[in-house]
């Protein structure tokens, strides 16, 4: 009920971590999710802030607002937020970085909670929606690496 996709980016910790966590332009990089923005106050990542991302659930629909909330906000080694529907968590995502040979090891992955509804889910659709997030994993990494690397 997890996964995670790694990609080597030629882009110093510091850049890569200002793209991750700058959540307005995830609409560039995710397959799925196609904008985002801030709730409330906040206006950066930091743990508690709140946010919410405008899904195309499969590139196909439905389309629907999903609100998240950050919960890890470790500068340039770990950025991570659940997706919430009121106060229970749906799932959970997020980006490890790791500085390598003046480059960057980039992680991302998902974790649904440890619960009976998701243990039922994912039995019954694990393989089908693991490869969705595994290619959508990949895409979002290759495109934010194909931004960091031009030398935006």
């Amino acid at each position: 009920m997890h996964d995670a996709v790694t990609l080597h980016m030629d882009a110093p910790v510091e850049r890569v971590w200002s793209l991750v966590t700058d959540i307005t332009r995830i609409g560039e990089f995710s397959p799925e999710t196609f904008e985002a923005e801030w709730l409330g106050d906040a206006t950066d990542a930091e743990v508690g802030a709140r946010f919410r991302g405008h899904v195309k659930r499969n590139q196909k629909g439905p389309t629907y607002w999903s609100e998240c909330l950050v919960t890890n906000c470790e500068s340039n080694q770990e950025f991570a937020f659940a997706v919430v529907a009121g106060d229970r968590v749906m799932n959970t995502w997020g980006y490890r970085l790791e500085s390598v040979d003046g480059g960057t090891d980039v992680t991302e992955w998902f974790r649904l909670p440890d619960n009976v509804p998701s243990r039922i889910y994912w039995s019954l659709l694990g393989w089908a929606r693991g490869k969705t997030n595994r290619d959508g994993m990949r895409a979002t990494l290759e495109r934010m690496q194909a931004v960091l690397e031009q030398g935006e």
